[in-house]
Protein backbone atom coordinates (compact mmCIF):
# COMPACT_ATOMS: atom_id res chain seq x y z
CA UNK A 1 0.00 0.00 0.00
CA UNK A 2 2.89 2.17 0.80
CA UNK A 3 4.48 1.83 -2.44
CA UNK A 4 0.93 2.61 -4.41
CA UNK A 5 0.78 5.88 -1.88
CA UNK A 6 4.40 6.82 -3.24
CA UNK A 7 3.67 6.00 -6.89
CA UNK A 8 0.33 8.31 -7.20
CA UNK A 9 2.62 10.98 -5.47
CA UNK A 10 4.79 11.48 -8.74
CA UNK A 11 3.64 14.02 -10.42
CA UNK A 12 3.03 11.99 -13.99
CA UNK A 13 1.23 9.46 -12.74
CA UNK A 14 -0.93 12.15 -10.18
CA UNK A 15 -1.69 13.73 -13.35
CA UNK A 16 -3.16 10.28 -15.18
CA UNK A 17 -5.15 10.04 -12.51
CA UNK A 18 -6.66 13.43 -13.16
CA UNK A 19 -7.10 13.08 -16.95
CA UNK A 20 -8.74 9.50 -16.07
CA UNK A 21 -11.10 10.86 -14.36
CA UNK A 22 -11.52 13.45 -17.15
CA UNK A 23 -11.82 10.62 -19.71
CA UNK A 24 -14.53 8.82 -17.94
CA UNK A 25 -16.41 11.66 -16.67
CA UNK A 26 -18.50 12.04 -20.47
CA UNK A 27 -18.89 8.45 -20.33
CA UNK A 28 -21.92 7.69 -18.79
CA UNK A 29 -23.48 10.89 -18.76
CA UNK A 30 -24.33 10.21 -22.84
CA UNK A 31 -24.85 6.52 -22.15
CA UNK A 32 -26.70 5.02 -19.07
CA UNK A 33 -26.49 7.59 -16.69
CA UNK A 34 -29.39 9.61 -19.52
CA UNK A 35 -30.89 6.82 -19.66
CA UNK A 36 -32.03 6.47 -16.38
CA UNK A 37 -32.86 10.32 -16.15
CA UNK A 38 -34.74 9.61 -19.55
CA UNK A 39 -36.98 7.07 -17.90
CA UNK A 40 -37.53 9.29 -14.75
CA UNK A 41 -39.06 11.57 -17.40
CA UNK A 42 -41.12 8.16 -19.09
CA UNK A 43 -38.95 8.32 -21.96
CA UNK A 44 -39.86 5.10 -23.82
CA UNK A 45 -37.00 2.06 -23.75
CA UNK A 46 -36.51 2.17 -27.49
CA UNK A 47 -35.65 5.88 -27.51
CA UNK A 48 -33.76 5.27 -24.85
CA UNK A 49 -31.69 2.93 -26.85
CA UNK A 50 -31.56 4.55 -30.10
CA UNK A 51 -30.23 7.19 -28.11
CA UNK A 52 -27.22 5.59 -26.82
CA UNK A 53 -26.23 5.62 -30.74
CA UNK A 54 -24.84 9.51 -29.41
CA UNK A 55 -21.85 7.53 -28.81
CA UNK A 56 -20.83 5.78 -31.70
CA UNK A 57 -18.33 8.85 -32.12
CA UNK A 58 -16.03 6.31 -29.95
CA UNK A 59 -16.64 3.74 -33.12
CA UNK A 60 -14.71 6.35 -35.26
CA UNK A 61 -11.72 7.00 -32.78
CA UNK A 62 -9.17 5.88 -35.46
CA UNK A 63 -10.45 9.11 -37.56
CA UNK A 64 -9.85 11.25 -34.23
CA UNK A 65 -6.49 9.46 -33.80
CA UNK A 66 -5.11 10.75 -37.24
CA UNK A 67 -6.30 13.87 -36.70
CA UNK A 68 -4.72 14.43 -33.11
CA UNK A 69 -1.34 12.59 -34.40
CA UNK A 70 -0.98 14.46 -37.82
CA UNK A 71 -3.39 18.45 -37.07
CA UNK A 72 -1.63 21.15 -34.56
CA UNK A 73 -4.16 23.84 -33.82
CA UNK A 74 -3.75 27.20 -34.82
CA UNK A 75 -4.55 28.76 -31.39
CA UNK A 76 -4.16 26.33 -29.08
CA UNK A 77 -0.69 24.59 -30.46
CA UNK A 78 1.64 26.93 -28.49
CA UNK A 79 0.58 23.94 -25.91
CA UNK A 80 1.66 21.55 -27.81
CA UNK A 81 0.27 18.58 -30.26
CA UNK A 82 -0.95 16.28 -27.41
CA UNK A 83 -2.20 19.07 -24.79
CA UNK A 84 -3.53 21.12 -27.15
CA UNK A 85 -6.35 18.60 -28.21
CA UNK A 86 -6.82 17.51 -24.76
CA UNK A 87 -7.92 21.58 -24.11
CA UNK A 88 -10.20 21.45 -26.92
CA UNK A 89 -11.76 18.04 -26.31
CA UNK A 90 -12.30 18.98 -22.70
CA UNK A 91 -13.63 22.08 -23.61
CA UNK A 92 -16.19 20.69 -26.17
CA UNK A 93 -17.33 17.93 -23.33
CA UNK A 94 -18.53 20.99 -21.15
CA UNK A 95 -19.48 22.39 -23.41
CA UNK A 96 -22.12 19.36 -24.08
CA UNK A 97 -22.84 18.30 -20.93
CA UNK A 98 -24.19 22.01 -20.65
CA UNK A 99 -26.42 22.00 -23.10
CA UNK A 100 -27.38 18.96 -22.24
CA UNK A 101 -28.58 20.50 -18.80
CA UNK A 102 -30.27 23.06 -20.71
CA UNK A 103 -32.68 20.62 -22.54
CA UNK A 104 -35.81 19.21 -21.49
CA UNK A 105 -36.21 15.75 -22.42
CA UNK A 106 -39.84 16.35 -22.90
CA UNK A 107 -40.10 19.14 -24.94
CA UNK A 108 -36.85 20.10 -26.26
CA UNK A 109 -36.08 15.84 -26.82
CA UNK A 110 -34.16 16.81 -30.67
CA UNK A 111 -31.81 18.96 -28.99
CA UNK A 112 -30.84 17.18 -25.87
CA UNK A 113 -29.96 14.77 -28.46
CA UNK A 114 -27.79 17.34 -30.14
CA UNK A 115 -25.61 17.55 -27.60
CA UNK A 116 -25.65 14.17 -26.13
CA UNK A 117 -23.64 13.62 -29.47
CA UNK A 118 -21.56 16.51 -29.26
CA UNK A 119 -20.42 15.67 -25.87
CA UNK A 120 -20.11 12.30 -27.32
CA UNK A 121 -17.62 13.25 -29.86
CA UNK A 122 -15.77 15.45 -27.87
CA UNK A 123 -15.05 12.90 -24.89
CA UNK A 124 -13.68 10.53 -27.92
CA UNK A 125 -11.47 12.83 -28.83
CA UNK A 126 -10.25 13.41 -25.14
CA UNK A 127 -10.36 9.69 -24.81
CA UNK A 128 -7.74 9.36 -28.15
CA UNK A 129 -5.13 11.91 -27.10
CA UNK A 130 -4.97 10.74 -23.29
CA UNK A 131 -4.40 7.43 -24.62
CA UNK A 132 -1.52 9.04 -26.57
CA UNK A 133 -0.37 11.05 -24.15
CA UNK A 134 -0.58 7.77 -21.38
CA UNK A 135 1.83 5.72 -23.59
CA UNK A 136 3.82 8.12 -24.95
CA UNK A 137 4.73 9.77 -21.72
CA UNK A 138 5.74 6.37 -20.07
CA UNK A 139 9.86 6.50 -19.65
CA UNK A 140 9.68 2.30 -19.04
CA UNK A 141 7.07 -0.75 -18.70
CA UNK A 142 6.79 -0.65 -15.50
CA UNK A 143 5.61 3.20 -15.93
CA UNK A 144 3.46 2.10 -18.27
CA UNK A 145 1.73 -0.07 -16.24
CA UNK A 146 1.54 2.79 -13.19
CA UNK A 147 0.40 5.12 -15.58
CA UNK A 148 -2.60 2.47 -17.40
CA UNK A 149 -3.27 1.65 -13.53
CA UNK A 150 -3.96 5.64 -12.52
CA UNK A 151 -5.70 5.74 -15.83
CA UNK A 152 -7.73 3.44 -15.02
CA UNK A 153 -8.41 4.12 -11.30
CA UNK A 154 -9.59 7.84 -12.42
CA UNK A 155 -11.56 6.10 -14.94
CA UNK A 156 -13.39 4.74 -12.64
CA UNK A 157 -13.48 7.09 -9.95
CA UNK A 158 -15.46 9.17 -12.73
CA UNK A 159 -17.78 6.06 -13.81
CA UNK A 160 -18.83 5.90 -9.53
CA UNK A 161 -19.38 10.15 -9.64
CA UNK A 162 -21.79 10.08 -12.85
CA UNK A 163 -23.41 6.27 -12.13
CA UNK A 164 -23.53 6.98 -8.26
CA UNK A 165 -23.02 10.49 -6.60
CA UNK A 166 -25.12 12.15 -9.84
CA UNK A 167 -27.95 10.05 -7.96
CA UNK A 168 -27.94 11.62 -4.93
CA UNK A 169 -26.72 14.97 -6.49
CA UNK A 170 -30.41 14.93 -8.85
CA UNK A 171 -32.36 13.57 -6.30
CA UNK A 172 -31.84 17.05 -4.02
CA UNK A 173 -31.24 19.30 -7.31
CA UNK A 174 -33.11 17.97 -10.30
CA UNK A 175 -31.13 16.14 -13.55
CA UNK A 176 -30.47 19.29 -15.50
CA UNK A 177 -28.37 20.74 -12.46
CA UNK A 178 -26.51 17.66 -11.97
CA UNK A 179 -25.78 18.22 -15.49
CA UNK A 180 -24.48 21.21 -15.04
CA UNK A 181 -22.53 20.62 -11.80
CA UNK A 182 -20.82 17.58 -14.11
CA UNK A 183 -20.30 19.51 -17.00
CA UNK A 184 -18.32 21.91 -14.70
CA UNK A 185 -15.95 19.49 -12.75
CA UNK A 186 -13.71 18.87 -16.08
CA UNK A 187 -12.11 22.23 -14.75
CA UNK A 188 -10.35 18.95 -13.21
CA UNK A 189 -8.98 17.87 -16.76
CA UNK A 190 -8.21 20.91 -18.06
CA UNK A 191 -5.91 21.52 -15.06
CA UNK A 192 -3.79 18.26 -15.21
CA UNK A 193 -3.36 19.16 -19.29
CA UNK A 194 -2.28 22.38 -18.66
CA UNK A 195 -0.23 20.65 -16.09
CA UNK A 196 0.93 17.82 -18.19
CA UNK A 197 4.30 18.03 -19.77
CA UNK A 198 4.25 17.30 -23.44
CA UNK A 199 6.08 14.14 -24.76
CA UNK A 200 8.82 15.18 -26.29
CA UNK A 201 10.23 11.84 -28.19
CA UNK A 202 6.83 11.50 -29.72
CA UNK A 203 6.32 15.45 -30.77
CA UNK A 204 9.71 15.35 -32.69
CA UNK A 205 8.53 12.41 -34.62
CA UNK A 206 4.76 13.91 -35.24
CA UNK A 207 6.83 17.29 -36.09
CA UNK A 208 8.92 15.42 -38.33
CA UNK A 209 6.07 13.80 -40.11
CA UNK A 210 4.36 17.48 -40.06
CA UNK A 211 7.30 18.62 -42.21
CA UNK A 212 7.39 15.99 -44.45
CA UNK A 213 3.28 16.47 -45.05
CA UNK A 214 4.38 20.53 -46.03
CA UNK A 215 6.48 18.90 -48.91
CA UNK A 216 4.67 15.70 -50.20
CA UNK A 217 1.00 16.06 -48.86
CA UNK A 218 -0.22 12.97 -51.28
CA UNK A 219 1.58 10.64 -49.68
CA UNK A 220 1.02 12.40 -46.20
CA UNK A 221 -2.28 11.73 -46.60
CA UNK A 222 -1.83 8.79 -47.53
CA UNK A 223 0.81 7.98 -44.39
CA UNK A 224 -2.04 8.91 -42.20
CA UNK A 225 -4.74 7.61 -43.14
CA UNK A 226 -3.47 4.22 -43.98
CA UNK A 227 0.25 4.08 -42.88
CA UNK A 228 -0.83 3.73 -39.21
CA UNK A 229 -3.34 0.50 -40.72
CA UNK A 230 -0.53 -0.89 -42.69
CA UNK A 231 2.37 -0.83 -39.86
CA UNK A 232 -0.07 -2.70 -38.02
CA UNK A 233 -0.28 -5.40 -39.77
CA UNK A 234 2.68 -6.02 -41.18
CA UNK A 235 4.35 -5.60 -37.63
CA UNK A 236 2.14 -8.73 -36.13
CA UNK A 237 1.34 -10.13 -39.39
CA UNK A 238 -1.69 -10.17 -41.27
CA UNK A 239 -2.89 -13.32 -39.54
CA UNK A 240 -2.28 -12.64 -35.94
CA UNK A 241 -3.65 -8.94 -36.03
CA UNK A 242 -6.68 -9.93 -37.76
CA UNK A 243 -7.19 -12.31 -34.11
CA UNK A 244 -5.86 -9.25 -32.06
CA UNK A 245 -9.29 -7.02 -33.71
CA UNK A 246 -11.16 -10.24 -33.22
CA UNK A 247 -11.17 -10.52 -29.59
CA UNK A 248 -10.69 -6.80 -28.95
CA UNK A 249 -14.04 -6.49 -30.59
CA UNK A 250 -16.09 -9.12 -28.80
CA UNK A 251 -14.20 -8.44 -25.52
CA UNK A 252 -16.77 -6.39 -23.74
CA UNK A 253 -19.69 -6.88 -26.26
CA UNK A 254 -21.91 -8.09 -23.84
CA UNK A 255 -21.18 -5.34 -21.21
CA UNK A 256 -21.81 -2.36 -24.06
CA UNK A 257 -25.07 -4.41 -24.73
CA UNK A 258 -26.14 -4.14 -21.24
CA UNK A 259 -25.40 -1.03 -20.62
CA UNK A 260 -28.54 1.26 -21.62
CA UNK A 261 -30.78 -0.80 -20.30
CA UNK A 262 -28.52 -1.09 -16.98
CA UNK A 263 -30.73 1.65 -14.91
CA UNK A 264 -34.33 0.94 -16.64
CA UNK A 265 -33.45 -2.46 -14.76
CA UNK A 266 -33.07 -1.43 -11.36
CA UNK A 267 -36.23 1.12 -11.97
CA UNK A 268 -38.09 -2.14 -12.75
CA UNK A 269 -37.21 -4.01 -9.80
CA UNK A 270 -38.28 -1.11 -8.24
CA UNK A 271 -34.77 -0.57 -6.20
CA UNK A 272 -34.54 3.33 -5.48
CA UNK A 273 -31.87 5.61 -6.51
CA UNK A 274 -30.57 6.51 -3.14
CA UNK A 275 -30.36 2.79 -2.75
CA UNK A 276 -28.57 2.59 -6.00
CA UNK A 277 -26.17 5.22 -5.23
CA UNK A 278 -25.16 3.65 -1.66
CA UNK A 279 -24.20 0.52 -3.27
CA UNK A 280 -22.69 1.91 -6.32
CA UNK A 281 -20.31 4.18 -3.96
CA UNK A 282 -19.40 1.78 -1.62
CA UNK A 283 -19.69 -1.84 -2.60
CA UNK A 284 -19.27 -0.97 -6.58
CA UNK A 285 -15.89 1.47 -5.80
CA UNK A 286 -14.64 -1.42 -3.40
CA UNK A 287 -15.34 -4.37 -6.34
CA UNK A 288 -13.82 -2.13 -8.67
CA UNK A 289 -10.54 -0.61 -6.87
CA UNK A 290 -10.21 -4.23 -6.19
CA UNK A 291 -10.68 -5.69 -9.42
CA UNK A 292 -8.39 -2.73 -10.85
CA UNK A 293 -5.78 -3.35 -8.34
CA UNK A 294 -5.92 -7.41 -8.72
CA UNK A 295 -5.43 -7.29 -12.77
CA UNK A 296 -1.99 -5.35 -11.83
CA UNK A 297 -0.57 -8.06 -9.20
CA UNK A 298 -2.24 -11.06 -11.79
CA UNK A 299 -0.06 -9.02 -14.87
CA UNK A 300 2.49 -9.10 -13.16
CA UNK A 301 3.01 -12.60 -11.94
CA UNK A 302 1.24 -14.59 -14.97
CA UNK A 303 1.57 -12.01 -17.81
CA UNK A 304 -1.17 -10.07 -19.43
CA UNK A 305 -2.44 -13.00 -22.46
CA UNK A 306 -3.35 -15.19 -19.33
CA UNK A 307 -5.10 -12.68 -17.38
CA UNK A 308 -6.94 -11.64 -20.57
CA UNK A 309 -8.29 -15.00 -20.53
CA UNK A 310 -9.30 -14.45 -16.37
CA UNK A 311 -11.00 -11.39 -17.47
CA UNK A 312 -12.74 -13.15 -20.29
CA UNK A 313 -14.78 -15.28 -18.40
CA UNK A 314 -15.34 -13.30 -15.47
CA UNK A 315 -16.92 -10.43 -16.95
CA UNK A 316 -19.87 -12.24 -18.46
CA UNK A 317 -20.68 -14.21 -15.24
CA UNK A 318 -20.45 -10.96 -13.39
CA UNK A 319 -23.69 -10.20 -16.59
CA UNK A 320 -25.66 -13.03 -16.29
CA UNK A 321 -25.85 -12.70 -12.76
CA UNK A 322 -27.89 -10.10 -12.19
CA UNK A 323 -30.62 -12.68 -13.89
CA UNK A 324 -30.62 -13.78 -11.15
CA UNK A 325 -32.83 -10.65 -9.17
CA UNK A 326 -34.68 -10.82 -12.60
CA UNK A 327 -35.60 -14.19 -11.75
CA UNK A 328 -36.51 -13.54 -7.76
CA UNK A 329 -38.36 -10.36 -9.28
CA UNK A 330 -36.46 -7.94 -6.90
CA UNK A 331 -33.30 -7.73 -4.01
CA UNK A 332 -33.44 -9.73 -1.69
CA UNK A 333 -31.06 -10.98 1.77
CA UNK A 334 -28.35 -13.25 1.14
CA UNK A 335 -27.34 -13.62 4.52
CA UNK A 336 -27.75 -11.42 7.92
CA UNK A 337 -25.40 -11.88 11.10
CA UNK A 338 -27.28 -9.00 13.79
CA UNK A 339 -27.79 -5.83 12.32
CA UNK A 340 -25.68 -6.67 9.17
CA UNK A 341 -26.76 -8.13 5.98
CA UNK A 342 -25.95 -8.83 2.69
CA UNK A 343 -28.32 -8.74 -0.49
CA UNK A 344 -28.15 -10.55 -4.10
CA UNK A 345 -28.13 -6.73 -5.67
CA UNK A 346 -24.95 -6.00 -3.35
CA UNK A 347 -23.43 -8.76 -3.70
CA UNK A 348 -23.62 -8.68 -7.79
CA UNK A 349 -22.93 -5.08 -8.16
CA UNK A 350 -19.53 -5.94 -5.91
CA UNK A 351 -18.27 -8.89 -8.39
CA UNK A 352 -19.58 -6.76 -11.57
CA UNK A 353 -17.33 -4.25 -10.47
CA UNK A 354 -14.75 -6.28 -9.49
CA UNK A 355 -14.94 -8.14 -12.94
CA UNK A 356 -15.50 -5.16 -15.33
CA UNK A 357 -12.80 -3.56 -13.59
CA UNK A 358 -9.79 -6.27 -13.89
CA UNK A 359 -11.07 -7.41 -17.28
CA UNK A 360 -10.71 -3.63 -18.79
CA UNK A 361 -7.63 -3.25 -17.17
CA UNK A 362 -5.74 -6.41 -18.67
CA UNK A 363 -7.06 -5.26 -22.01
CA UNK A 364 -5.76 -1.76 -21.81
CA UNK A 365 -2.71 -3.21 -20.83
CA UNK A 366 -2.47 -5.48 -23.68
CA UNK A 367 -3.64 -2.77 -26.65
CA UNK A 368 -1.30 0.16 -24.74
CA UNK A 369 1.75 -2.85 -25.98
CA UNK A 370 0.54 -3.10 -29.29
CA UNK A 371 1.44 0.66 -30.56
CA UNK A 372 4.28 2.21 -33.02
CA UNK A 373 5.56 5.56 -32.24
CA UNK A 374 4.47 8.24 -35.11
CA UNK A 375 0.60 6.50 -35.19
CA UNK A 376 0.28 6.06 -30.99
CA UNK A 377 -3.19 8.03 -30.94
CA UNK A 378 -4.34 6.58 -34.23
CA UNK A 379 -3.22 2.93 -33.88
CA UNK A 380 -4.22 2.93 -30.06
CA UNK A 381 -7.94 4.41 -31.66
CA UNK A 382 -7.98 1.73 -34.06
CA UNK A 383 -7.88 -0.99 -31.12
CA UNK A 384 -10.28 0.95 -29.19
CA UNK A 385 -12.49 0.96 -32.16
CA UNK A 386 -12.71 -2.43 -32.77
CA UNK A 387 -13.42 -2.77 -28.86
CA UNK A 388 -16.12 -0.60 -29.27
CA UNK A 389 -17.79 -0.34 -33.14
CA UNK A 390 -19.90 -3.32 -32.75
CA UNK A 391 -21.13 -2.97 -28.91
CA UNK A 392 -21.43 0.95 -29.76
CA UNK A 393 -24.33 -0.05 -32.83
CA UNK A 394 -25.67 -3.03 -30.89
CA UNK A 395 -26.91 -1.49 -27.72
CA UNK A 396 -28.93 0.79 -29.67
CA UNK A 397 -31.01 -1.90 -30.16
CA UNK A 398 -30.75 -3.28 -26.57
CA UNK A 399 -34.64 -1.88 -25.91
CA UNK A 400 -36.10 -2.97 -28.85
CA UNK A 401 -34.41 -6.49 -27.47
CA UNK A 402 -36.09 -5.93 -23.94
CA UNK A 403 -39.77 -5.36 -25.34
CA UNK A 404 -39.41 -8.31 -28.14
CA UNK A 405 -38.41 -10.72 -25.12
CA UNK A 406 -41.37 -9.63 -23.02
CA UNK A 407 -44.07 -10.69 -25.43
CA UNK A 408 -45.93 -13.34 -23.65
CA UNK A 409 -43.46 -12.71 -20.55
CA UNK A 410 -43.39 -10.73 -17.53
CA UNK A 411 -41.08 -7.43 -17.73
CA UNK A 412 -38.75 -8.83 -15.41
CA UNK A 413 -39.01 -12.02 -17.32
CA UNK A 414 -37.35 -10.00 -20.23
CA UNK A 415 -35.09 -8.77 -18.67
CA UNK A 416 -33.44 -11.85 -17.28
CA UNK A 417 -33.23 -13.50 -20.98
CA UNK A 418 -31.76 -10.02 -21.28
CA UNK A 419 -28.98 -10.36 -19.72
CA UNK A 420 -28.30 -14.19 -19.82
CA UNK A 421 -28.12 -13.60 -23.48
CA UNK A 422 -25.52 -10.71 -22.75
CA UNK A 423 -23.21 -12.85 -21.07
CA UNK A 424 -23.34 -15.42 -23.56
CA UNK A 425 -21.92 -13.00 -25.60
CA UNK A 426 -18.60 -13.27 -24.32
CA UNK A 427 -18.25 -17.00 -24.93
CA UNK A 428 -16.38 -16.22 -28.61
CA UNK A 429 -13.89 -14.03 -26.90
CA UNK A 430 -13.33 -16.78 -24.52
CA UNK A 431 -12.01 -19.16 -27.04
CA UNK A 432 -9.83 -16.40 -29.09
CA UNK A 433 -8.55 -15.20 -25.62
CA UNK A 434 -7.63 -18.88 -25.23
CA UNK A 435 -5.87 -18.93 -28.71
CA UNK A 436 -4.19 -15.59 -28.54
CA UNK A 437 -2.62 -17.13 -25.11
CA UNK A 438 -1.59 -20.30 -26.45
CA UNK A 439 0.42 -18.87 -29.54
CA UNK A 440 2.07 -15.40 -28.09
CA UNK A 441 3.74 -13.33 -30.43
CA UNK A 442 6.32 -11.07 -29.47
CA UNK A 443 4.23 -7.47 -29.70
CA UNK A 444 6.30 -3.79 -30.24
CA UNK A 445 7.19 -1.72 -26.74
CA UNK A 446 5.80 1.37 -27.14
CA UNK A 447 8.93 3.07 -24.92
CA UNK A 448 11.29 1.08 -26.26
CA UNK A 449 10.03 2.14 -29.55
CA UNK A 450 10.16 5.96 -28.27
CA UNK A 451 13.97 5.21 -27.31
CA UNK A 452 15.17 3.42 -30.57
CA UNK A 453 14.14 6.75 -32.58
CA UNK A 454 16.70 9.58 -30.00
Amino acid sequence: MTDVLRALGRPKVALMLALGFSSGLPFMLFGNTLGLWLAADHVGLAAIGFLSWAGLAYVLKFIWGAAVDRLKLPLLGALGRRRSWMVLSQLGVAAGLLGMAASDPKSHFTRLAVFAVLTGLAGATQDTVIDAWRIESASSPEELGLLTSAYSLGFRGALIATEALILIVAQEVGWPSAYALYGGAMVVGLGAALLAGEPANADEVMEAKSRSAAIHPVVAMGDAVVGPIAVFFRTHGVGLAALMLGMITLYHLGDYMRGPMTNPFYIALGIGKPTIAFVRATIGLAGSVAGVTLAGIVILRIGVLRALVIGAIVQPIGIAAFAILARHGGDFTLFSVGPARLTAFEAIMGFDGLAIGFSGVTLVSYMSTLTSLGYTATQYALLTSALAWSGKILKGFSGVMVESLQHGRTLLDAYGLFYLLAGAIGAPAILLCLILAARPAPSPDPVQSVRQTT
